[in-house]
């Protein structure tokens, strides 16, 4: 446990746009990790990139501290200049020993994260401790700290309700729209091809709706979103000639005025009088009020969204307590089985030991009384030999593992 070690850049203390001049090209991350084994007597190494943190998890001898960290980036060689080294080096998180274990079980829970009970960390963490693997960066003891990893993970998702109620906008969205129980070939209009309304399309071809037609300021972005969709792209001036009709309007645009105005939804409309969807996701609305209270709408908007993401995150730190609790019995039980395992290195030569005492004994010590044995005798005695190999092959271990269990 004394060498495993980890160098956290994060959120916490690095504003999230610097954080990705940390970050390693894919194409030379193992020639660089690599290099700096050798370089620093590292066994084992992974490396975690995420948009909020960047770590190096480490099996070492070496110190570790803020001094090995500067040597540390500057051997990556992944042109920081000075002034960012001395700010990224005063900013780096020195985890060591237990504390490394209980930064990485943390982490992989999401109580570390940007934002509490967000699972896709465990996904990250083990996705890349595999690519790590595969490269052989890794070795046995980093398997043994990521099997406990994956394991406490699960278990606080599984035991707590740390992930269950949903804090994003866009997913708060998209649950409102799966509630109105609207059929996949819903005409769906998007205005403004932005990162929110890029993330709430992913729900929704993800759910397998296929019908959209996509406006936008710039036509080119339009153009991108709806080629990723399946679906036409406008500018939004387009939006008042528009005469295909529609299901759902989801809104999200950085203008200060209304884009669906009464007249532009009466156009929107084209002679239809049932009761639409919109989805207003922008700051200010881009729908005007008296579109509200002139036609039958089901309106969801990022305001009274908020107020659920902002319950549902007290409700996820609520759970902080219980996931600790695990995190603090996994970190026990890990201890005890480390022990274990470093008695079963320590004893993994006594088979072969006692294979050449058995070896010495018949061909040796006691070759010529055993050749005056007639071969039903000889066979006897071979298998009393064989029972007592196994025997003192495994007593050995299994006394050392109840003598370790019954003092802890």
């Amino acid at each position: 446990m004394k060498y495993l070690k980890v160098i956290a850049f994060t959120h916490k203390q690095i504003e999230l746009k610097e954080l990705g001049k940390l970050v390693i090209c894919q194409e030379n991350l193992t020639d660089k990790l690599q290099q700096a084994k050798t370089e620093f007597g590292i066994s084992e190494i992974f490396y975690l990139a995420t948009c909020n943190r960047v770590e190096f998890v480490m099996i070492t001898p070496q110190v570790v501290d803020k001094a090995f960290a500067k040597k540390f980036i500057e051997k990556l060689d992944i042109g920081l200049c000075a002034n960012y080294m001395g700010v990224f080096v005063d900013a780096a998180s020195i985890y060591t020993d237990q504390d490394a274990l209980n930064h990485l079980l943390r982490t992989s829970c999401s109580l570390e994260s940007l934002i509490v009970g967000e699972k896709e960390i465990l996904a990250q963490l083990r996705k890349a401790y595999d690519d790590c693997r595969e490269a052989g960066l890794t070795g046995d003891c980093l398997r043994m700290f990521m099997n406990a990893v994956v394991k406490t993970a699960k278990e606080v998702y599984t035991n707590t309700n740390i992930s269950r109620n949903p804090i994003s906008v866009v997913s708060l969205a998209y649950r409102k729209l799966k509630d109105l129980k609207l059929c996949t070939n819903a005409r769906i209009l998007i205005i403004g091809a932005g990162e929110t309304n890029q993330n709430i399309s992913k729900y929704l071809q993800k759910h397998k709706f296929s019908n959209f037609a996509v406006f936008n300021r710039t036509l080119s972005k339009a153009q991108k979103l709806a080629a990723d969709l399946g679906g036409e792209a406008f500018t939004i001036d387009a939006l008042k000639n528009y005469n295909k009709g529609f299901d759902v309007i989801i809104t999200c645009t950085s203008s200060t005025e209304p884009i669906i105005t009464p007249e532009i939804y009466t156009s929107l409309l084209n002679g239809e009088t049932t009761r639409k969807t919109i989805v207003d996701l922008a700051i200010p609305n881009d729908t005007a009020p008296e579109v509200l209270e002139q036609f039958p709408v089901n309106f969801i908007e990022v305001c009274s969204l908020n107020e659920v993401a902002k319950r549902n995150l007290q409700e996820r730190y609520q759970e902080l307590t219980h996931a600790e609790a695990i995190i603090e019995q996994n970190i026990a039980e890990f201890l005890t089985m480390l022990k274990q395992r470093r008695i079963e290195l320590a004893m993994r030569e006594v088979p072969e030991k006692i294979k050449e005492i058995r070896n010495t004994a018949i061909n040796s010590v006691f070759a010529e009384e055993l050749q005056g044995m007639d071969q039903q005798s000889r066979e006897v005695l071979e298998r009393v030999i064989n029972y007592m190999e196994k025997k003192y092959i495994s007593v050995p271990m299994v006394m050392a593992k109840d003598i370790l269990i019954n003092n802890n």
